[in-house]
């Protein structure tokens, strides 16, 4: 014997299903108009029940996934089931659908299901909406973990070469100066790892402070620092290289004859050529800046900033 839900069992188990799964239910006519959603669609900002206007499923997507998800539930509609669920943000304030706050957004994947009359023809469709926010900020962690340096907060060596490579591309002509803290070795032998740290740290946090606006920063490895320098001459580069240098010596002046002396060096190159073309002259001038005694600018080859 066939037994089937009443309604009341069957909105009992819908609701259970809602509130263990979290999952946004929904009923579309044969145009893609919402004409029921469980009730936690509210999360939304949506009411479809006091709606004068029913909601079309595309309504509920950011501008710019629209028409994925339209193409999705296009096929739906026509009758062919789909495999897998179309991802899309969902914009829940005020300015719904127009809005481009990724504080205001929050990501979904919907699942369709066509429905059928009894002659075949094409009803609507059934779909959950599910909340996939938290992986979305997952692989957003990991992506900018990926890219990030881990003690200093900078772009990492990887992610500024990305970037000089997007440069190069566009014609480059940009000052590059790689600075670095001069002695570093020692003092990480004499001091030991965390005073290092501390002190990679403290001139990354200074960098920051020092850069022109525009500038790009990155930790290129251990000790060295890349900062690109957008529209500014050479000679203007070499004279902020320069103030970078003094301010910091000024600053981390030792406050006791126990205390480290620090000093920073930079070498200078223009962005030509190729990344690493680019990265080799900027090191070199770091490398002839140090074998001078630290505390200065170099650009590789002598040649006079222009």
């Amino acid at each position: 014997m066939k037994m089937g839900l009443n309604d009341v069992d069957g909105r009992l188990l819908r609701g259970l299903i809602e509130e263990s799964a979290g999952d946004i239910v929904v009923r579309l006519d044969h145009r893609g108009f919402i004409v029921h959603a469980s009730a936690n669609i509210a999360q939304l900002g949506l009411d479809v029940e006091a709606a004068l206007l029913l909601p079309h499923i595309t309504d509920l997507a950011a501008r710019d996934h629209a028409g994925l998800v339209a193409e999705h539930v296009g096929a739906a509609l026509a009758g062919r089931a789909l495999g897998g669920w179309v991802e899309f943000p969902v914009a829940a304030c005020e300015g719904h659908g127009a809005c481009h706050d990724p504080r205001c957004q929050r990501w979904y994947a919907l699942s369709l299901k066509p429905l059928a009359g009894e002659d075949g023809t094409p009803e609507g469709a059934l779909g959950l909406m599910r909340s996939v926010q938290h992986l979305r900020s997952l692989e957003g962690e990991l992506h900018a973990r990926a890219i990030t340096d881990p003690l200093t907060g900078l772009a990492n060596r990887h992610a500024f070469c990305a970037s000089l490579r997007r440069h190069l591309a566009e014609g480059g002509g940009q000052q590059l100066a790689v600075l670095a803290v001069d002695s570093m070795r020692a003092l990480l032998l004499r001091y030991g790892q965390r005073t290092a740290d501390e002190v990679l740290w403290g001139f990354a946090k200074f960098l920051e402070t020092m850069a022109l606006p525009g500038c790009e920063l990155a930790q290129l490895d251990g000790e060295r620092f890349g900062v690109l320098l957008p529209e500014v001459s050479g000679r203007r580069a070499r004279e902020w290289a320069e103030e970078v240098i003094t301010t910091f010596a000024a600053l981390a002046a030792p406050v006791s004859p126990r205390a480290p002396q620090l000093t920073a060096s930079a070498g200078l190159a223009r962005v030509e050529c190729t990344v690493d073309w680019t990265l080799r002259e900027a090191e070199l001038g770091l490398v002839l800046a140090r074998a001078g005694g630290g505390g200065q600018v170099a650009v590789a080859g002598c040649r006079r900033a222009a």
